[in-house]
């Protein structure tokens, strides 16, 4: 049951800041029990070890006997196996009563509250949404003519119109290599600083990247290029035969792929029925 919840909507906390602590009370009982049974198995112990002593003394003498001094001597053995359970059991209600208080992991604002005081609450329920805005990440949509000019060192610039008309410098840090098929653009992610907050997550921005590095890269048609597991196959024809040939792909313009590889300006390549092609097959030429 949640005990004490002493964030709300739009505050902003600190890593380590409380979010929410759950009731301890049956933990806690639990615990001052064990704590209880672990001193009077210290101090049998002591009773124990004080026993043995007496014992010890005695055998040397030979007033007791070797099956008396193994009694005590298990005893005492026996009690302090005890300790160390009850220790470990006491270690674990520390760990239980620890897990009752949820801290932020890290600073950031509460933007969405998912329970209260006095709700019960499963195990792995969320108790807030929390975003970290001290840096920005933007999704941009690159149509795929201009995705074969972009790399993770193009330089771009982020202008966020509703906080600033001043652009700011951006990283791009991925490019994803699947786009969307009916719009045809690629998401290239860049991220900026946001150190003041100002920005907050859902604005919109504009992100202009520098093309002006311009790459000459070999064009093959789309239909062109095949999968085979993790690699990427195009069929060129030799002597009316199809062989596969390794590509890289680089990215993609205007309908066509570009590719680093195994192929050569002016190769023949297979369009049509190359995903059920074997090496060497003959191909007729349409």
């Amino acid at each position: 049951m949640v005990e004490h919840f002493p964030v709300k909507e739009g505050d902003f906390v600190k890593k380590g800041s409380l979010l929410v602590r759950l009731k301890a009370r049956e933990l806690e009982l639990r615990k001052k029990a064990a704590v209880a049974a672990r001193e009077k198995i210290r101090v049998n112990i002591e009773n124990a070890r004080k026993e043995l002593a007496r014992i010890s003394k005695l055998k040397e003498t030979d007033a007791v006997t070797q099956k008396r001094f193994d009694e005590a001597d298990a005893t005492y053995r026996a009690l302090v196996q005890d300790l160390s359970r009850s220790e470990a059991e006491i270690e674990l209600l520390d760990h239980d009563i620890r897990q009752q208080e949820i801290v932020a992991p890290f600073s950031g604002f509460i933007v969405k509250e998912h329970t209260q005081i006095g709700e019960w609450m499963r195990i792995g329920n969320p108790v807030v949404t929390l975003i970290d805005l001290q840096t920005v990440l933007i999704s941009v949509p690159v149509p795929e003519r201009y995705l074969v000019q972009i790399t993770s060192k193009n330089n771009t610039l982020v202008t966020v119109r509703s906080v600033s008309n001043l652009p700011v410098s951006g990283k791009i840090y991925s490019i994803l290599s699947q786009g969307d098929p009916n719009s045809r653009t690629f998401s290239v992610k860049v991220s900026i600083d946001n150190v003041n907050h100002r920005i907050r997550s859902g604005m919109e921005a504009t992100v202009v990247f520098n093309l002006a590095g311009m790459r000459e890269a070999m064009l093959v048609p789309k239909d062109a290029v095949v999968s085979a597991g993790q690699e990427r196959l195009v069929y060129k024809i030799n002597d009316g035969k199809a062989y596969p040939a390794i590509v890289d792909i680089l990215g993609y313009y205007d309908g066509n792929v570009a590719v680093g590889g195994e192929l050569k300006p002016g190769d023949q390549v297979v369009i049509r029925g190359n995903e059920r092609l074997r090496s060497g097959q003959p191909v007729q030429v349409q």
